[in-house]
């Protein structure tokens, strides 16, 4: 894709979104079948955008090219015969108070917009997110501010959409100071893909700036395989980093795009290299439109145990997977203890032997 004069303006980047099927077909060649269908009968269901940078990331002829599938709606997302054993909203996201959920005592999650730069097809909340797009009023916003003011217990709040940092500065700066102005609010933390999806939007100095005098503020972002690691996206994190503020990363584990440890010990070396934390390797939710993108929690463990002991426990993110209707999440481990007889235990090592632990 030609690179305007205005390519590292993220306004530039969200006004220029590719949000139909007709520009998906422009730039994609050697179509599949489930693509085209999907361009015909999903994008009704589920809607398609990217951003003119991301989908510069992807191969235009190859259909397993791991942005691509990323960016390019199938057929499968809605095909009866692969949308098996899941629901809309197996997570329980439901709120009491609009965009607001409250499942643990001392966190809460707000959902500020449903637009998102990229409609990622594996996302968790594609019953929502761009049906239509739209961000918070205030007068949205105050039931929530009211809410977690007068509930001491909660001392982190989760900035999330849709995409936080698709608001406008004026806008995302207002909510955050006034959440950073409650008393027993001791983490503020933003869910956002926009470095890997539009990093662009971490070279606005406004926002910078912004982030240096309320830091810390936990960015939280979704990087899921290392071709999503460019030039343009080292800015992006050196300027966040410069801000004082830390990077996080979560992984969903995803058939077809990263389901191999090679693939993921590559991504979370470079996402180390480039100071962002791996957090989470998730295990791809239940959601309906998703399914399709799941391994089974057996190949999720082997993949996990390979990175076990390749990897130093800074590049090693915890495995985990969200239990139904809104129970939490829980770690997912290999087995390393596997008997005790008298005080002796019997452990397996990441290189598969046996070895004797006695107490």
């Amino acid at each position: 894709m030609e690179k305007s004069q205005n390519w590292n303006d993220w306004r530039w980047q969200l006004r220029n979104r590719i949000r139909t099927p007709e520009g998906i077909k422009s730039y994609f060649k050697n179509l599949t079948e489930d693509e085209l269908k999907g361009l015909e009968t999903t994008v009704r269901e589920f809607p398609i955008a990217t951003t003119p940078y991301y989908l510069s990331l992807a191969d235009r002829e190859d259909p397993n090219c791991p942005i691509r599938k990323q960016i390019v709606p199938t057929y499968s997302e809605i095909n009866p015969n692969k949308q098996v054993y899941c629901d809309p909203n197996a997570l329980n996201e439901e709120e009491e108070i609009a965009h607001l959920t409250h499942r643990y005592p001392d966190r809460a999650l707000i959902t500020f917009t449903t637009m998102c730069p990229v409609y990622c097809r594996h996302c968790m909340r594609k019953r929502k997110v761009g049906k239509p797009e739209r961000v918070i009023s205030e007068e949205e916003f105050k039931p929530i501010y009211d809410y977690i003011k007068k509930n001491s217990q909660i001392r982190e709040v989760l900035i999330s959409g849709g995409d936080p940092l698709v608001l406008s500065n004026e806008k995302l700066f207002h909510y955050v100071e006034k959440l950073k102005s409650i008393d027993h609010i001791e983490v503020v933390r933003i869910g956002t893909r926009t470095p890997v999806i539009l990093p662009q939007r971490f070279y606005d100095e406004d926002l910078l700036k912004f982030l240096e005098k309320y830091s810390p503020i936990w960015i939280v972002t979704h990087f899921n395989h290392p071709k999503e690691i460019t030039k343009e996206v080292e800015t992006a994190i050196r300027n966040i980093r410069k801000t004082g503020n830390p990077v996080l990363n979560q992984t969903v584990l995803l058939k077809g795009i990263n389901d191999n440890p090679t693939i993921l010990e590559e991504l979370f070396r470079k996402l180390l290299k480039i100071g962002v934390k791996p957090y989470y390797l998730f295990h791809c939710d239940p959601i309906y439109g998703v399914v399709h993108f799941r391994t089974s929690i057996e190949e999720g463990l082997k993949i996990y145990a390979r990175l076990r002991g390749r990897l130093s426990g800074l590049a090693q993110p915890i495995y985990a997977l969200d239990l139904p209707e809104g129970k939490g999440k829980v770690p997912l481990c290999p087995q390393y203890l596997l008997k005790k007889v008298g005080n002796r235990y019997y452990f397996r090592n990441y290189l598969g032997e046996v070895i004797v632990y006695e107490l």
